[in-house]
C-alpha cells in the first residue's frame, strides 16, 4: 500500500481529500494533519509515509517551507502540492523543491486519481530497479504527465488549461467565460480562450444562451466524464 499523508489548513477540505485517497486501489491514508507542525511532527512519528499531499496556505507556515524542512531533516517522501496558490512563483518554487506535481484547488476527483494513478505508474517503474535505457529514463519523466491534457498549442499554460478545465467540469452546468474567469481569477480573454480550446478537442460542448435582445451568449458545459 502506498501510505499518504493528507495536509491541509481546512479540516472539511482534508477530510474530502483523505475520502478521495480512500477510493483509489492501493492507497491508504496514513494521517490528516492542519498545520506544518503537525505535518513535520507526523512525518516524524509515522513509520512509513511514501506521499504527501501538501496544502501551501498553513495557519504556521506554508507548504514549500514544510518540504524545505523534510528535506533538510532527510525526509525523501515524495509531495504532490495540493493548493489553491496558483501564482507562478509558487509553481516555480514546488518544482524547485522537488513536487513530483501540483494540482490547483478547486478540482474534482477526477483530477486527484490522474494523478494518484501516474504516481502508482511510476512506483511501480522505479520498484523494478536495474539500469535504464534513455527510453526507459523518457517514460519515467513522463510519467506524472502523460495522463493530463493532450500537448497545448503554443502560447498556453498546462495550469491555466487544467484550472478552467477542473472548474467546469466541477460546474456540471453552463458557464459562460465571463463566469468561468470570475471562479478561476483569469481574464475573460483567455477563459474564452481556453474554453475554445477544450470545444475544439471534444472536451467542452458549446451551448447559446438567448436574450431578449443582441447576440445569444456563449456558455460552455463539460461533455465527457474523467
Amino acid at each position: 500500500m502506498i501510505e499518504v499523508l493528507v495536509v491541509d489548513d481546512d479540516t472539511r477540505v482534508a477530510r474530502v481529500n483523505a475520502a478521495y485517497v480512500g477510493k483509489m486501489p492501493g492507497f491508504r491514508v496514513a494521517a490528516e494533519v492542519h498545520s506544518a507542525a503537525e505535518a513535520l511532527g507526523r512525518l516524524a512519528a509515522l513509520p512509513r509515509v511514501d506521499l504527501v499531499l501538501m496544502d501551501h496556505y498553513l495557519p504556521d507556515d506554508t507548504g514549500l517551507a514544510v518540504v524545505q524542512e523534510m528535506r533538510r531533516r532527510g525526509h525523501q517522501t515524495d509531495v504532490i502540492m495540493v493548493t489553491a496558490a496558483r501564482d507562478v512563483a509558487t509553481v516555480q518554487a514546488a518544482m524547485r523543491h522537488g513536487a513530483l506535481q501540483y494540482l490547483v484547488k478547486p478540482f474534482a476527483f477526477a483530477g486527484l486519481r490522474a494523478r494518484l494513478e501516474a504516481y502508482a505508474e511510476l512506483r511501480r517503474t522505479l520498484d523494478g530497479g536495474g539500469e535504464a535505457e534513455q527510453a526507459e529514463v523518457d517514460r519515467m519523466f513522463g510519467a506524472l504527465s502523460s495522463r493530463s491534457e493532450p500537448d497545448l498549442p503554443k502560447g498556453h499554460s498546462p495550469t491555466t488549461a487544467e484550472l478552467v478545465r477542473q472548474s467546469l467540469m466541477s460546474a456540471g452546468i453552463p458557464l459562460s467565460a465571463q463566469e468561468i474567469a470570475e471562479r478561476t481569477g483569469v481574464s475573460r480573454q483567455t477563459a474564452q480562450r481556453y474554453l475554445k480550446l477544450l470545444e475544439r478537442t471534444g472536451r467542452a460542448r458549446l451551448t447559446l444562451k438567448y436574450g431578449d435582445a443582441g447576440r445569444p451568449e456563449h456558455r460552455y458545459v463539460w461533455a465527457t466524464r474523467g
